[in-house]
């Protein structure tokens, strides 16, 4: 399938930073102008960059690529993330979830009958949560940031200032031990510093690209870290600096 195969370039493309045409047409067995074709409609979604002979990565510590983009990467080590991070939801909790594609499924692999109630910073969480009966669903004031569609802005910090939750779930651009939880927007890390500051208990969800990587701007150090939710394929090393520095991993 198409979908399946550009999924695949994605994650090549991120993985080793440049591809080639050719090499894709022998590794994924289809013709070079299907992967000029594949190449052509992931530049459209930002996902990569193409070049003479192939295409490069567009990650950067400054430039984050945008929601559909990532949103193909990764898939099924979000949604194991996603149902573990979930599975640490306690009943009757007060809980913010970030915006991200790692948070989305948290939000979709929650139980159907879990009581608790909810700030969802994003549209993305919002939607994916506003017919659960049982969910008692917030949303902060704001801008919603376009393509993302995360709030940001003075309205959304200020939306912290008087509230207490139990937990945040949160992404974040990079986790790494010197550098700490880091992101790639200002707007969005402004949001997420005001979820922190007003949460007991803080999980991190990032599949393990992010493990060992930094992003633009600091958020936290990584002892401020209560749990960090990745998944089995994370960088061995960076998994265990992480525990050694007294932050729980839990590998789905």
């Amino acid at each position: 399938m198409k979908s399946d195969r550009q999924e695949r370039i994605s994650a090549l493309v991120q993985a080793s930073g440049r591809v080639k045409v050719t090499d894709l047409s022998l590794l994924l067995d289809v013709s070079e102008m299907t992967v000029r074709r594949d190449l052509e409609e992931l530049e459209d979604q930002g996902v990569l960059t193409r070049v003479h002979g192939g295409a490069v990565s567009t990650t950067s510590r400054s430039f984050e690529p945008g929601f559909p983009a990532r949103v193909r990467l990764h898939t099924a080590a979000k949604k194991r993330i996603g149902a573990a991070a979930a599975a640490l939801i306690r009943d009757g909790e007060t809980l913010i979830i970030d915006a991200g594609t790692t948070t989305l499924p948290v939000a979709e692999a929650m139980r159907p009958d879990i009581r608790v109630r909810v700030m969802a910073l994003s549209l993305h969480v919002a939607d994916a949560l506003a017919d659960m009966p049982n969910v008692t669903l917030m949303i902060p004031g704001g801008l919603v940031r376009h393509g993302e569609r995360s709030f940001v802005g003075g309205m959304a910090v200020s939306t912290f200032d008087s509230l207490t939750f139990d937990t945040v779930i949160l992404t974040s651009g990079g986790v790494d031990v010197e550098a700490g939880v880091t992101e790639y927007e200002f707007d969005d890390a402004e949001t997420k510093l005001a979820a922190l500051r007003c949460a007991r208990r803080k999980i991190v969800v990032a599949d393990g690209s992010k493990l060992g990587a930094v992003a633009f701007v600091r958020l936290c150090p990584i002892d401020m870290v209560d749990i960090v939710v990745t998944d089995i394929d994370a960088p061995a090393n960076a998994v265990q600096l992480i525990r050694a520095a007294g932050v729980e991993v839990i590998l789905a």
